[in-house]
């Protein structure tokens, strides 16, 4: 693929993943603000998994039989950028659910197109495609740095240093940009930019035209048949079980953050990011060395050790939230990233395809469905008359990881082929 074409690539999968980042983090901030309750903020960030659930019918069934990706790929970010603006213009839950539930419709599916695009026009995506997704990390880091930043200041643009790079904060903490529309708007904007510029991006006819695809095969639910196998079955339950606690990190930490004193949480929060993209980097090596099962395990103690950093640190004690977001890295590569390799290597080559489609239902969708809703419900019990109980919050992930640890440990066996990459 020439030099062109990657640098093209490369603007997309930053627009791509800045659009999410820069509302979703500081979303329950935001929904602070409306006063809308912790339940109801659970079911906002549960609205992902609904959408992933239904993104594979947009892809298999639209995208990928009538279309030419780039252009179903450019709409749907101009129709995900008309939906952020009217978020954008929300006073309460009846007037905010229904077009984030709207905007997550259009947007889930963009992830898929996104990859498609870039496979469908390289020549070795093994080789060229995981520097272009760097870019997807780095927008998102770039979208919290922005929002968690000393450029914004009661609404007003100052060009200055990030606070967490040593500028001067806000002087109220909670009057950052992430607690108004703000942030929806800026995402408006960048999808708008991706919508597009995805029209000047290389023609990529529909891989499937012509063909009949049933629901199975849009759901990936050919690869249910490995199921049989007790390990692989182990490895989706635990799959499912983990998106659990990673619902709670995604949600709650924000606010968590600013309650713990830390003013530029959003900028503070892409500290996680940096070090996916460090961990990324080893993925391969460990998993080689290792094999699937210490890989997977590695990820889960992580998972319990960064809970317990947040459940028993407090306003004085900033060095163990840093370290826990740090954490973020090994506890999402060393999990999911490897997980998807497993899934690859055991997965027979005619259900592959369906097989990784398989799992990101299960764990995009129903996992994060699932954590969504208990995580709100779970905080709205935790709330005190001095605040929220964080310790108690942080407890619940952290217990639950555990349990899908140890049932991992003694149930899933590690197959010798998968220590090949």
């Amino acid at each position: 693929m020439s030099t062109s074409l990657v640098f093209r690539f490369c603007i997309m999968m930053f627009l791509q993943f800045f659009i999410w980042g820069v509302w979703y983090v500081p979303m329950w901030t935001f929904l602070g603000t409306l006063e809308i309750e912790e339940s109801l903020r659970g079911t906002a960030y549960a609205a992902t998994g609904v959408a992933a659930i239904i993104s594979p019918f947009i892809v298999g069934m639209i995208a990928d039989r009538f279309f030419p990706t780039q252009k179903v790929y450019g709409w749907l970010h101009i129709l995900g950028g008309a939906s952020l603006l009217m978020i954008g213009q929300a006073t309460s839950w009846e007037s905010f659910y229904p077009y984030l539930l709207l905007h997550l419709v259009f947007y889930m599916p963009t992830l898929a197109l996104a990859n498609s695009l870039s496979f469908q026009n390289m020549m070795d995506p093994q080789r060229e495609f995981p520097p272009i997704r760097t870019l997807g990390t780095i927008g998102w880091i770039a979208s919290g740095i922005l929002v968690g930043s000393s450029f914004f200041e009661n609404g007003i643009y100052h060009l200055s240093w990030p606070a967490f790079l040593g500028g001067n904060p806000p002087p109220v903490d909670w009057s950052s940009i992430a607690n108004t529309s703000g942030t929806f708007e800026i995402g408006a904007a960048a999808s708008f930019a991706l919508g597009l510029y995805a029209f000047s991006l290389p023609n990529t006819p529909p891989k499937m035209k012509g063909k009949t695809v049933s629901v199975g095969e849009v759901l990936g639910l050919k690869a249910f048949r490995l199921m049989k196998d007790r390990s692989f079955a182990i490895f989706i339950f635990c799959s499912f079980l983990t998106c659990i606690p990673l619902s709670f990190y995604f949600q709650s930490a924000n606010g968590f953050l600013k309650e713990m004193g830390v003013s530029n949480s959003e900028g503070v929060m892409t500290l996680g990011q940096v070090s996916e993209i460090f961990f990324l980097l080893l993925v391969p090596y460990f998993f080689r060395k290792l094999g699937v099962k210490k890989m997977l395990m590695i990820g889960m103690c992580f998972w319990v050790l960064r809970y317990v950093l947040f459940a028993n640190a407090d306003a004085q004690t900033h060095a163990l939230l840093y370290l826990g977001v740090i954490f973020h890295g090994i506890c999402y590569d060393f999990f999911f990233v490897t997980g998807q390799l497993y899934v690859d290597k055991v997965a027979p080559k005619d259900i592959r395809s369906s097989a990784q489609g398989f799992i990101a239902f299960v764990t995009l969708g129903a996992g994060m469905f699932v954590g969504g809703e208990l995580n709100g419900w779970w905080n709205s019990k935790q709330k005190l008359p001095t605040g929220m109980n964080w310790e108690a919050i942080w407890y619940f992930p952290a217990i639950m990881a555990g349990i899908v640890l140890f049932i991992f440990f003694f149930m899933f066996r590690d197959p010798t082929s998968t220590k090949e990459v």
